[in-house]
């Protein structure tokens, strides 16, 4: 009897656990259902539970009002499908981030926010988000980035008469700029060449503005509604000088006060709103401190690993410190083909032209010392800081930057209709919950 009772006990307990298995494999089944496809890949619902997590732990951090739940899903799944786009044209290209890239980058991360990697770690864990959760969303979004510069830095010219007529409105304007924070919304026109759609989306537009002028957060509204590419990060477009303000609001943002809406702007992509979220006054440098150096560089590749590319720069620097010539050497076996040929030579460096790890060891280095070995993200280098100067780049800092201010202003009009391009042409399809969205995104590509 009593081994019957034993036996029923333990049927009961088996069945209990079982039950308990299935009832968990199946929780796990429909959290990582599949809520989209997009080409070859699919996205999965506990994507997009992490990723709609992390915004709204970013958001709420910001004091950002939110969207209603399901409205805020179906703007971060209309992401997730970009950047799974973008994700795939980076493995077709054969474009790659490195272990050491990634946790150079991390490190850069954690330095700008006055922060150890550490205390980078722990910030992230109080906003919802692992350490590798964070590691990979950052390796996607280089990816993704380094696609954007390859496919639409093409498409950009720069200049030099537009680079002249920029100098000469800036110096119209005085040298010391105020810079602006400012964040931004805007409204696509779906029919550009359809009256009706246009004035819809104006109608739009101004409901919009008319909201934030009586309270509604500027932040919210772009999570919500607006359609540029940086609408999930509320619209905000960061620190912009007077002169790298975009075309279209140059005239605007200097009149506006600070968390003062703009009346709504039109040109032909669609409406625009743009709020001043800051102000400060302007600074520029005039002289820096600039290094002619040279060095040899050992990668580390398929027919060379980690351990054996330290030996070799190993190598090489101990043959400098017996009197080899650094610049036979570097001909004869520096990876950086460019310098090489040269002699290692790199010219004269300002602040900011080097990867940090090597701009610490040129900046750590005696004039006329062999420095080394020191790794970056390129691989292993020697380096020989040759002479110093101060110099004064001021003219040389102003066209530099006139030159990237009208790429970038360029650029962006140029990503907006490549996004849209690449988006129309990607195969996507909704599931489940989300495949009313199929109905959505064919009027658009019907449009």
């Amino acid at each position: 009897m009593k081994a019957t009772v034993r036996h029923g006990l333990t049927l009961l307990l088996t069945l209990a656990l079982v039950a308990v298995s299935v009832s968990a494999h199946a929780e796990r089944k429909l959290l990582d259902q599949v809520v989209a496809v997009v080409d070859d890949e699919a996205i999965l619902q506990s994507e997009l539970e992490a990723r709609v997590n992390t915004i709204v732990g970013r958001l709420s951090a910001q004091g950002t009002g939110l969207p209603p739940r399901q409205l805020l899903e179906e703007r971060v799944l209309e992401q997730l499908v970009a950047e799974s786009v973008q994700l795939q044209m980076a493995d077709d290209m054969g474009i790659r981030i490195s272990d050491n890239e990634l946790n150079e980058t991390l490190r850069n991360i954690a330095q700008n926010n006055n922060m150890t990697l550490a205390q980078f770690e722990q910030q992230l864990a109080q906003e919802g988000v692992t350490y590798q959760q964070a590691r990979e969303q950052i390796r996607n979004e280089m990816l993704t980035s380094r696609v954007q510069q390859r496919r639409v830095g093409n498409r950009v010219r720069v200049t030099d008469r537009e680079v002249e007529n920029y100098l000469k409105a800036q110096e119209a304007r005085g040298a010391n700029e105020p810079e602006y924070r400012l964040a931004y919304i805007f409204i696509e026109v779906d029919e550009p060449g359809n009256e009706a759609s246009v004035d819809t989306a104006r109608a739009k537009a101004e409901e919009l503005r008319q909201q934030i002028v009586e309270g509604r957060d500027f932040r919210e509204v772009a999570v919500a509604e607006s359609d540029a590419s940086n609408a999930l990060e509320g619209g905000d477009m960061g620190w912009r000088s007077e002169s790298q303000l975009p075309s279209l609001v140059a005239p605007v943002v200097p009149e506006l006060n600070v968390g003062e809406p703009s009346e709504v702007l039109e040109n032909n992509s669609g409406f625009h709103l743009v709020q001043v979220m800051d102000r400060r006054g302007g600074e520029q440098q005039q002289f820096v401190q600039q290094h002619r150096v040279r060095h040899i560089l050992v990668q580390p590749s398929d027919a060379l690993t980690e351990a054996q590319a330290e030996q070799r720069v190993r190598e090489i620097y101990q043959e400098l410190k017996d009197g080899a010539d650094f610049a036979e050497l570097a001909r004869e076996v520096s990876d950086d083909a460019v310098s090489g040929s040269d002699g290692g030579n790199l010219g004269w460096v300002s602040p900011g032209q080097m990867v940090p790890a090597f701009e610490q060891a040129m900046l750590d280095a005696r004039v006329g010392e062999i420095y080394g070995p020191v790794r970056s993200r390129f691989g292993w280098h020697i380096l020989q800081v040759q002479e110093r100067r101060r110099q004064d780049v001021t003219e040389a800092n102003k066209e530099a930057q006139a030159r990237q201010a009208i790429y970038q202003r360029k650029f962006e009009t140029e990503l907006q209709n490549w996004l849209r391009e690449v988006r129309d042409e990607a195969f996507v399809e909704f599931k489940g919950e989300y495949a009313d969205m199929n109905n959505a995104s064919e009027g658009d590509t019907a449009s």
